[in-house]
């Protein structure tokens, strides 16, 4: 198989998608891979907290009330909501601006479901296994023709950083099909909030999750990182699909 490469700046980071195949010139690789940016660049029109004309900017500014949004914006919100009862209150889409005013920011949640959303245009390539890395976060897959063994099912080698030694890979997770996301404050600092002690966290160190789709090892990473022993328990009893480590 051969690997092709395409990276685009969307949604405030480089995003990078690669494709095994045959023939990854192929154009309908290209007709798979254009629709995989075409969905996040549409997501970040309507979910973006820096674009003052998206869906969630117009609800934090207080020009629209969520239930006033499409239903797709609502269903983003309710998916929120879950996700902070599932974790105990460790994740939240409810999150201090930076004059301190809490408002809506589903940024946590929307980035990995966004990612997953553009596999979904990657998962019909006849033949063919993908990645699309999003900040260090990865969503792979592969078409459900190719066999779960042998060369054309080779998994994919996700570095992780040593979150105390930037630049430096502290482990290597193999994935075949999956998402694997790191939270920590080695690359953004104290930008994960708990919103049960109402603080930034800025401890050293990263959390990472692997699991089914990447909007939940988003989730999981981020409330296991700010969270505590009840974070873990939920953790354990609720994403019995998932695995943690931290370094």
């Amino acid at each position: 198989m051969t690997k092709r490469v395409w990276v685009e700046h969307l949604m405030g980071m480089p995003i990078s998608i690669h494709v095994r195949s045959s023939d990854p010139d192929h154009e309908l690789v290209d007709r798979a891979v254009a629709a995989a940016y075409a969905e996040l660049v549409r997501v970040d029109q309507w979910y973006s907290t820096y674009r003052e004309d998206s869906w969630v900017s117009r609800v934090r500014c207080g020009e629209l009330a969520l239930g006033s949004c499409p239903p797709e914006v609502q269903d983003v919100a309710a998916q929120c909501a879950r996700a902070q009862e599932a974790t105990g209150g460790a994740f939240t889409p409810w999150l201090p601006d930076p004059d301190g005013v809490v408002r809506f920011d589903p940024t946590g949640l929307v980035k990995g479901w966004a990612i997953d959303r553009a596999g979904q245009q990657l998962a019909g390539l006849p033949g063919a296994a993908w990645s699309v890395n999003s900040g260090g976060d990865v969503l792979v897959g592969r078409h459900r023709h190719v066999p779960p063994t042998g060369a054309d099912a080779a998994p994919w080698r996700i570095g992780i950083e040593d979150p105390r030694r930037p630049g430096t890979i502290a482990t290597v997770v193999p994935v075949t099909t999956g998402g694997v996301a790191t939270s920590g404050t080695a690359a953004r600092g104290a930008h994960l909030y708990d919103p049960r002690t109402g603080q930034w966290v800025g401890r050293a160190g990263s959390t990472t999750v692997v699991g089914p789709t990447l909007v939940e090892a988003d989730i999981w990473a981020t409330a296991l990182f700010v969270g505590d022993a009840d974070t873990a328990r939920r953790f354990a009893q609720a994403a019995a699909s998932c695995s943690a480590f931290s370094l």
